[in-house]
């Protein structure tokens, strides 16, 4: 989808890349082996031009910086395929929700490289290890919640990722809801131990824990690995279908 993406270039909003769709162009080599067929001023079709060439660059390169630069935030998603290997999965856990008066207890991470969850008291200053290499970084509902909370309480942390906030793109498919609703929409099952648990029962296990309940922070960790797992079986998952809405 990326290498079929023209928003991001500078000048060029969804009208144009809709016109070029239409065309029936399927890719910048296409466009730049069949510029006339879009039917687009010369003018315009001279900046595409120049704008793929330093797309290909940019992506030969890996610099992913310039597509989170440039794309629309909404259209992130668009890059998962092409930085597919140095994407992670992401998932907090809290004492509330405002960052300015509750807590991060964790912060799941699950990637190529395996999951790891990190725990307040434990290992939460180590998570920075786990942005090295990173290109993406896939949520739900980070946008608003999961990453302004992590810069809130680890200020030496900072976003420079794709970030794929799978809210929003599954609004698209008329999904729609929690995370939890989400899953069971799709037919996805969690483990006997978490069915059925929500954020005010990882609040109440957190408790547990500090109280000196290992069973209730086993609990939590198994909680937050399956968010996180589920959030990479949903976008491998719905990945085609919102592809093929796009382009609709």
């Amino acid at each position: 989808m990326l290498t079929n993406s023209y928003i991001h270039l500078p000048g060029i909003g969804a009208t144009t890349e809709r016109k070029i769709w239409d065309s029936g162009i399927k890719s910048w080599d296409e466009f730049m082996e069949e510029t006339h067929r879009t039917g687009l001023p010369e003018l315009k079709q001279r900046s595409i031009l120049e704008g793929i060439s330093t797309s290909k660059e940019k992506l030969n390169a890996r610099d992913h910086t310039y597509f989170a630069n440039n794309l629309p935030s909404k259209e992130h998603w668009r890059a998962y395929r092409e930085f597919k290997d140095d994407t992670i999965f992401l998932d907090i856990e809290t004492t509330g929700l405002s960052p300015n008066y509750s807590e991060i207890t964790m912060i799941g991470v699950h990637g190529s490289d395996g999951t790891k969850v990190f725990i307040s008291g434990i290992d939460l200053e180590d998570f920075p290890q786990a942005l090295e290499g990173c290109k993406v970084i896939v949520t739900f509902n980070g946008a608003r919640f999961d990453l302004p909370f992590i810069e809130h309480h680890l200020p030496g942390v900072s976003f420079d990722q794709l970030h794929i906030d799978l809210l929003y793109p599954l609004r698209r498919l008329g999904l729609t809801g929690g995370l939890k609703r989400i899953e069971t929409e799709l037919g996805l099952s969690r483990s006997d131990e978490t069915t059925g648990l929500s954020g005010f029962d990882a609040v109440r296990l957190w408790y547990q824990y500090k109280r000196g309940s290992q069973a209730a922070l086993d609990t939590l960790v198994r909680y937050n690995i399956e968010d996180i797992q589920n959030l990479e079986t949903i976008i491998e998952m719905l990945y085609p279908s919102l592809i093929e809405n796009t382009y609709q």
